[in-house]
């Protein structure tokens, strides 16, 4: 039977998980990539199919199964709506539930209320046919439902996924303001890089882009060290799911290093290595403690340097003492800006940044910025290419627009 899906991801980020579920599309003949809509893309297939995004999928949040879809005039419309829906078929009255609603333009006055006439549908649909109801549990549910409400429409989910698809189940350690995996494998594919080519992060923090770049070369699925909700439905075959986790074959072992991070923070350089050898990652990824606007190229072959540079506090760590001024934030990227155009003829750079001011600070000219939200946070992702010479910065920053639907369950 073949179900109909919606992969939430972050915004901004639609357009490569898109590209990416073709990639993932071509390991099945039922699997059919659909339209892309602000905050993630719809596709259909089997329910295998769903297991496949979420073992291979580094970009999207979730995969949400879809149960049912119609017009609604008020709360006791969606009761009634999942109220008919075979819970029974997928899950046990022992299983906890978590219940989550997203609304654009909606009418309804309160989602909490709305959310709660979701709950008592599900619960009441087992305590007619078992006696019994589910449990709620919100921190750590068996089963996540997700509902989605535009101003006529509702559409009710359940989670394939469970947590969080960005949670890849290796990440212990993290510096302040991590960068969700999902959104670094993104900013990757964004830029242009792939496994093989020269990769370099010199503000490293706890690895995340490290890692999800190691595992790539890797050949490691996202999905291959954690768990799912699916594992967890009615009549889940663990046989043919572990004949799919096995069938994916790791790249052999890089025989020179091609991916190379370095940070001001010894203890993040520590924290890194740690993430990287719990990320399966069995080849080495030389890491160097050392303040950004001091780095070299780690190879003479220009390659690809993406980063998220710290803001605020995060620019003045020295050891215990962390001083944090407008002052420092704009000598720390004026050195950093001259070492770029020293050093890094050849290379493209990305900086992924909340600060709009960064091509300023830097005095560099961008040669795209692309928007992207990190959770609520609005971002860019800038791209410099550095040519040999003096690359200067000129002009003001046009304004673009950003996607204003938020989707459901896209944290």
């Amino acid at each position: 039977m073949n179900y109909s899906y919606f992969c939430p991801c972050p915004r901004g980020m639609e357009g490569p998980l898109a590209e990416e579920l073709n990639e993932i599309a071509r390991q099945s003949t039922t699997l059919k990539v659909h339209n892309q809509v602000p905050g993630g893309v719809h596709c259909s297939g089997k329910l295998t199919d769903a297991w496949r995004i979420n073992l291979h999928s580094r970009i999207a949040s979730r995969v949400l199964l879809r149960l049912a879809h119609g017009g609604y005039q008020n709360e006791n419309d969606i009761y009634d709506m999942t109220l008919a829906q075979p819970w029974e078929d997928w899950f046990d009255v022992d299983h906890t539930i978590r219940v989550d609603l997203t609304a654009i333009k909606s009418p309804l006055k309160s989602l909490e209320f709305t959310t709660l006439k979701i709950k008592d549908g599900v619960c009441d649909r087992f305590r007619d046919q078992f006696g019994k109801r589910p449990s709620v549990n919100t921190r750590t549910p068996d089963m996540r439902i997700a509902g989605f409400l535009d101003q006529h429409t509702f559409t009710l989910y359940l989670d394939t996924s469970g947590e969080a698809l960005f949670k890849r189940g290796w990440r212990e350690d993290t510096g302040d303001a991590p960068l969700r995996e999902n959104l670094a494998a993104g900013l990757l594919r964004v830029s242009g890089w792939k496994p093989g080519m020269v990769l370099f992060d010199p503000m490293c923090g706890s690895g995340t882009i490290l890692a999800e770049a190691a595992q790539m070369l890797a050949g490691i699925p996202p999905g291959a060290r954690r768990r799912f909700a699916f594992e967890k439905f009615h009549e889940f075959d663990s046989e043919a799911w572990l004949a799919m986790k096995g069938s994916f074959k790791p790249n052999p072992l890089p025989t020179e290093p091609t991916i190379f991070g370095s940070d001001i923070s010894g203890d993040m350089i520590v924290m890194a290595r740690n993430n990287l050898q719990r990320a399966g990652i069995q080849f080495e990824v030389p890491l160097k403690q050392i303040e950004a606007q001091e780095v070299k190229p780690p190879t003479d072959k220009p390659g690809i340097l993406l980063t998220n540079p710290p803001y605020g506090e995060r620019i003045g760590v020295r050891g215990d003492k962390t001083i944090a001024t407008d002052d420092m934030a704009q000598a720390f990227f004026s050195a950093f800006g001259t070492t770029l155009k020293q050093r890094f003829a050849g290379w493209s750079v990305f900086l992924f940044t909340a600060d709009l001011s960064v091509p300023k600070l830097l005095r560099l000219k961008e040669a795209r910025k692309t928007p992207f939200y990190n959770g609520a946070l609005e971002c860019r992702l800038f791209r410099f290419d550095m040519v040999a010479g003096f690359n200067r910065r000129e002009g003001a920053l046009p304004k673009e627009s950003l996607p204003k639907h938020v989707p459901p369950q896209a944290q």
